[in-house]
């Protein structure tokens, strides 16, 4: 616990991290997906779900609807671990 006894400086993470360009820029991607599927009628506020894009932006995938698709948060925030912590193989 890094902030015992001590405020967290949430002024100095956004200018390091939060407020960087680049992070600025995935975080829009982020928005705009959201904002595609909510207008489809296919995610609501609130219900748990994200925005998944089948081909990641990091791989040159782009924020199209043909491209996102709906997951439940737990499918798209962690990858299937082994007992040893290992990542399991996908098949």
């Amino acid at each position: 616990m890094p902030y015992v006894n001590k405020p967290r400086p949430y002024k100095k993470e956004y200018e390091m991290y939060d407020g960087t360009p680049a992070v600025k820029k995935k975080r829009a991607a982020r928005n705009k997906a959201r904002a595609i599927m909510e207008k489809a009628g296919l995610v609501h506020k609130g219900d748990g779900k994200e925005v998944d894009h089948k081909k990641p932006l990091s791989k040159g995938g782009k924020t199209v609807r043909s491209n996102l698709r709906v997951v439940d948060d737990n499918d798209n925030r962690g990858f299937p671990r082994n007992s040893d912590h290992s990542l399991k193989r996908n098949v």
